[in-house]
């Protein structure tokens, strides 16, 4: 037991950071009815996590390399089980998002320390068994989320969506204090704290303004003002990294056109892929009239499609360059949500699953190669930093993807309700509209804002998966140091 002890620590801990991002997605509906919550309001539950997440993995990735990893591990654990409990007490919206924020504290702090915390543990063919395992788990998490939080609403009730991560953080926390050493990172280091506000702000603001142009319109002085602060918080992001000593992204990285592509990939990928997931939700339980369990159900083609195509591109498809498989996967994702583009008054789920299978064939593309794309196109002094430049972007694209879909959903309905009854519609009150609207008029609305945001968002991923093939395909390796060299292996398991 030992000698797995830490994988299995860190497993734990993973599979609860993860589980989070998915879990509450087929559970907003009921948030929305028992908090009295708008579509704003779900955005941001779903957002807030997310946007933590990336805002500071590379951020608490240099303080655990400072402070020790298990340390800041446990620490991780701790905030995010006393922010689940907030979560499942919120008496109100805001306090909800908040403690959803914080929960995304907790699970950076987790995440960031992962990999570093199996690399100090495994050496060899122990390392590689031990992260193919992680990267199962990993995989495994965001398949059943929705349909893990289907049954938990349908029985106990939301709430105890968060509430089981309580026991769960007591047995992380206890195995990781038994079986997993601490490690540092090497000293000398300090942590870019001015270059992780920054980046926070950025990321915050830019979502905000989308998140609020869905409300009051792209040009509303609120909207303008938060892409406004969000510009500047990036031009002050980009001067602190320019100066620091040890930034959180070395922007020489930029010049590398394949270091850029599969960025933009990353981004488009969890963006594209799931950014409308909660939406789709949504329309399936407030308009379709599935249960939570069937809904979550409904996402079964995508995430098995998904999975099993990961296995085989593994086992089968080794040494195929990344330009191939990022960036054909994310064209094979952008393919399958315009074939989602089809709903009508009169659709049903199973309009969706052609659109979904294709989304995950392309998945199972990206997900497992994306990670190895970006470490390859940096020299190995630099490939901790990717690949935490890698999850950050990923985290970033899902947040930026819920908040587009939503708005543009919402802008779309606009044109068949008054304002009012399309935010109400958008945000799961079918219920209350229907006093006052035929059915399918509901119904007909709703799929013309579906049907719009899926155009747009698969319009985005053709052009992030053009841009990948063009960039990626045209760079040429970084340099590697050789096997076993001792200055790159530590680096290649930061995240």
């Amino acid at each position: 037991m030992r000698t797995w002890g830490t994988l299995t620590a860190v497993c734990l801990g993973t599979f609860m950071l993860l589980l989070d991002v998915t879990i509450v997605v087929v559970a907003l509906p009921d948030v929305a009815g028992s908090l009295h919550a708008s579509l704003g309001d779900l955005q941001w539950v779903v957002d807030g996590y997310a946007l933590a997440l990336a805002a500071l993995l590379l951020g608490l990735g240099a303080a655990a390399d400072i402070l020790g990893r298990r340390r800041t591990h446990v620490g991780g654990v701790v905030i995010f089980a006393a922010a689940s409990l907030l979560c499942g007490l919120a008496s109100g919206p805001g306090t909800l998002v908040a403690a959803r924020v914080l929960q995304g504290i907790g699970g950076a702090a987790m995440f960031a320390t992962t990999l570093p915390l199996l690399a100090s543990a495994y050496q060899g063919r122990q390392r590689s068994a031990a992260l193919g395992v992680w990267g199962a788990v990993s995989g495994g998490a965001a398949a059943v989320g929705p349909v893990l939080g289907g049954l938990i609403t349908e029985g106990p009730g939301w709430r105890w969506i968060f509430f089981v991560n309580l026991p769960v953080s007591v047995v992380a926390v206890w195995l990781t204090l038994r079986m997993v050493p601490e490690s540092r990172g090497p000293r000398g280091r300090s942590v870019d704290w001015a270059g992780t506000a920054a980046f926070a702000a950025f990321a915050g603001g830019a979502t905000y303004a989308v998140v609020h142009a869905g409300t009051d319109g792209w040009t509303a002085p609120a909207t303008t003002a938060a892409f406004t602060a969000a510009a500047l918080a990036l031009a002050v992001f980009v001067l602190v990294e320019r100066r620091v000593a040890h930034p959180l992204l070395d922007l020489s990285l930029l010049r590398r056109p394949a270091f850029v592509g599969v960025m933009l990939g990353s981004f488009a990928f969890n963006g594209v892929a799931f950014g409308g997931i909660a939406c789709l939700s949504i329309w399936m339980q407030t308009l379709l009239g599935l249960s939570p369990v069937r809904a979550g159900l409904t996402l079964l083609p995508m995430t098995t499609v998904s999975m099993v195509v990961a296995v085989l591109v593994g086992r089968l498809l080794h040494g195929v360059p990344a330009w191939l498989t990022v960036g054909g996967g994310l064209l094979l994702i952008s393919a399958g949500t315009l074939c989602q583009a089809v709903l009508d008054a009169g659709s049903g789920w199973t309009a969706l699953v052609p659109g979904f299978v294709l989304v995950g064939v392309g998945t199972g593309f990206v997900a497992p190669t994306v990670a190895g794309a970006a470490l390859a196109a940096v020299p190995a002094e630099r490939s901790g930093m990717a690949g935490g430049a890698v999850n950050t972007v990923r985290q970033l694209g899902y947040a930026l993807g819920v908040a587009v879909f939503g708005t543009v959903l919402t802008s779309r309905m606009s044109g068949a309700l008054p304002g009012g009854a399309a935010h109400a519609l958008a945000g799961g009150g079918a219920g209350d509209l229907r006093g006052g609207f035929p059915e399918r008029t509901l119904r007909a609305a709703f799929a013309s804002g579906l049907n719009g945001a899926l155009v747009v968002a698969g319009l985005a991923g053709t052009v992030a998966g053009a841009l990948v093939l063009l960039l990626v395909r045209a760079a040429r390796p970084a340099p590697r140091r050789p096997s076993g060299a001792p200055a790159g292996e530590s680096a290649a398991v930061r995240t």
